[in-house]
């Protein structure tokens, strides 16, 4: 397994090397050969962690984000060919709401699956590093909601993306480079407005966007079941998950996600284990709700959530829609996994109105107290290009010249875009009053001083604390493991060449 894993690398690191040859002159395919952001090797931590848990550095993985909990998991295909958790990260900030994006400007980050190839990761990102989620994909398209740039990214800032540190975010990204190094052509993002589970389903069984949250969790049953990536397919304006072509049929089934249902079935052994699960669920939720489980509020006027390790560090921190809301007593002694931008302001503020949610009334924030900058790695010249740009740039070329890149395929996931005529990210909205670095149409903002590389955070540079209120749980997030210098893209691409 671990001499295929290298004959692999070694076939695409010449590809690579070859493709950059093949286009002459193109300084812009050189520097992104060369990105140190973008070239950061997975910390040794996590390749020990893939150790014990028998995966192999460049198996495929798979993404699980939930908005409630405020944690984005990373899963990886373990030797047995079931995926496997790898790594949970808190989420330093989303915006809007629970329930889908609908429409350009909503400030909804979305949720629904996604599929994310190397031609959706952005090392020339103004946020740090970033991939672009492929929202609106068919599904999206079909019910006419609009939207574009939605991100995942760092600096801890959002307006329809979701924000990591820029540590999370650099190792998140070397992961799925690895993974596109050993072969997986696209690996899959699946956005949840909360895990789950019957308890959630019954704190929520009032609200309007149940019916979608219902079709979606189908494809988490999927996952959780069978421990392998759902196919994903879209027909009669909704998700199909795991369909294949039926016995008597002739040819596989066409899926148009605004046409009628061609023929096909679920394998019976993942139908079978799906519909115990769900009837099972059913049971559960019924019981919680005969026990007179509470409705969650809906609609609260709060703008989007943060994980309680963030908010704890922030003067008036505030997780919001996230687990705990303002009245969590939140932890004073954990250290955030990764640097805290001095501009990042906690969710707050109730909307405007119905019908413009989340856009303004936004009160100022107090100016947060200036936090311990981590000195970086290597500085280098800084990046002013904007976040999405989708020229054919490293990953692209990568892509298109392994013959992998963006497909149009059944699952009618989105490819990459064309390079807008000004930098942007996610929606476009008037500036946040307390916002200390103004910002363009989207999420895209002016260059940043700090050092483009940011080694993770140790127990020996942990933030400097900021006043918060006493504690009252204790449940602990590690930081982010160190990041060494070996064994980077970088090497691979020059000893290939």
């Amino acid at each position: 397994m671990i001499y295929r894993s290298l004959v692999r690398a070694l076939i695409t690191s010449a590809a690579l090397a070859a493709g950059v040859l093949l286009a002459g002159c193109n300084s812009d395919e050189i520097s992104l050969a060369t990105n140190a952001k973008a070239n950061q090797p997975v910390p040794p931590k996590l390749i020990a962690e893939m150790v014990v848990k028998d995966m192999d550095l460049q198996s495929p993985i798979l993404v699980r984000l939930f908005k409630q909990e405020a944690e984005l998991e990373v899963w990886k295909q373990d030797r047995s060919g079931r995926f496997a958790l790898l790594k949970t990260y808190p989420i330093c900030r989303w915006s809007g709401d629970l329930g889908p994006k609908v429409r350009e400007g909503d400030r909804q980050a979305p949720e629904g699956f996604y599929s994310i190839s190397p031609a959706q990761m952005n090392p020339q990102s103004a946020y740090y590093l970033s991939f672009n989620t492929g929202y609106p994909n068919a599904y999206d398209r079909s019910l006419g909601h609009s939207g574009s740039e939605l991100m995942v990214h760092g600096d801890c800032s959002s307006r329809g993306c979701y924000a990591m540190t820029d540590e999370q975010i650099a190792e998140i990204y070397s992961l799925g480079r690895e993974s596109f190094f050993g072969g997986q052509k696209s690996f899959q993002f699946q956005a949840y407005p909360f895990r789950m589970t019957p308890l959630n389903m019954a704190k929520h069984r009032n609200n309007p966007n149940m019916p979608f949250w219902k079709m979606i969790k189908e494809g988490y049953d999927h996952f959780e079941v069978t421990r392998q990536e759902p196919k994903v397919d879209f027909c009669e304006k909704k998700y199909v998950f795991d369909a294949v072509k039926a016995p008597d049929a002739r040819r596989e089934p066409v899926f148009e996600a605004s046409a009628k249902c061609p023929a096909y079935v679920v394998p019976d052994e993942v139908a079978e284990a799906v519909r115990e699960r769900q009837e099972a669920d059913l049971a559960e939720v019924a019981k919680l709700v005969a026990r007179g489980t509470p409705v969650a509020r809906i609609n609260t006027g709060v703008d989007g959530g943060m994980h309680r390790v963030f908010a704890a560090k922030l003067p008036g921190g505030n997780t919001g829609l996230s687990d705990g809301g303002s009245g969590l007593a939140l932890l004073t002694f954990e250290k955030p996994p990764g640097t805290i931008p001095a501009n990042v302001n906690p969710p707050r503020g109730p909307v405007t109105s119905p019908d413009q949610p989340f856009v303004a009334s936004l009160a100022p924030a107090a100016s947060p107290e200036p936090v311990t900058r981590v000195a970086a790695v290597a500085p280098a010249a800084q990046n002013t290009q904007p976040q999405n740009t989708q020229s054919e740039g490293f990953f692209s070329s990568l892509a298109h010249k392994m013959g992998f890149g963006a497909p149009a395929d059944s699952t009618a996931t989105a490819t990459a875009q064309p390079a807008p005529a000004k930098p942007k990210v996610a929606e476009g909205k008037p500036p946040r009053p307390e916002a200390s670095i103004p910002k363009a149409k989207g999420e895209s903002k002016q260059a940043s001083s700090r050092p483009p590389l940011k080694p993770a955070v140790t127990d020996a540079a942990a933030e400097a604390p900021a006043p918060a209120p006493a504690a009252t749980k204790d449940s602990m997030v590690a930081g982010a493991p160190p990041i060494v210098s070996g064994n980077s893209f970088e090497s691979r691409f020059s000893a290939a060449k």
